[in-house]
């Protein structure tokens, strides 16, 4: 099962990707994209590590992604990757177009070929105003287009808002 959780920030979406993955009764590796670049982000990120189970394995993968998600699946693990559009961030700002192309395009290339679950989280930026910079309005339309290419791969998409998962595609049974 592949399955794509959308929200806003603060919109529960992650909480509900912890509750899907403990409900599949697995070893569950959670894979971090987010990298720890001031105080108030390192707290976002004390805040998640202590709300995940002891048992959970960790890989941190703020660029290579697709690697990391093939390493997790190895021992038949539910993996997690949280977050999709912080993944998304470090590779824009890399300075290097060809390694955000890459490593996009590794990602979408290694999921045909998964043997196992795992479940994406992501924040849904495409449902306000156009932002104004160069940099933002290329942010919000690469995930936008990585969201779409996403979800057409995958078994589930859930969008979150307020704490309210709405299944878009597929089913969300929790237990």
């Amino acid at each position: 099962m592949r399955t794509l959780i959308l929200g806003g920030v603060k919109s529960g979406k992650s909480a509900l990707a912890e509750q899907l993955a403990i409900s599949q009764d697995k070893p569950v590796v959670y894979i971090a994209t987010a990298t720890a670049g001031d105080g108030e982000m390192a707290a976002r990120i004390a805040h998640h590590r202590a709300r995940r189970p002891s048992a959970w394995g960790l890989i941190e993968a703020p660029v290579y992604l697709a690697d990391a998600i093939r390493d997790a699946m190895q021992g038949g693990s539910m993996v997690l990757v949280d977050c999709l559009t912080l993944w998304l961030t470090n590779l824009l700002i890399s300075d290097s177009n060809e390694l955000f192309e890459q490593q996009r395009q590794a990602l979408l290339d290694v999921l045909p070929d998964l043997d196992g679950d795992i479940i994406f989280v992501s924040n849904e930026t495409n449902m306000g105003v156009t932002p104004l910079g160069e940099l933002s309005r290329r942010y919000c339309d690469e995930a936008g287009l990585l969201h779409q290419a996403l979800a057409a791969q995958c078994d589930r998409v859930v969008l979150t808002v307020a704490g309210l998962p709405h299944c878009l595609k597929g089913r969300l049974e929790l237990a």
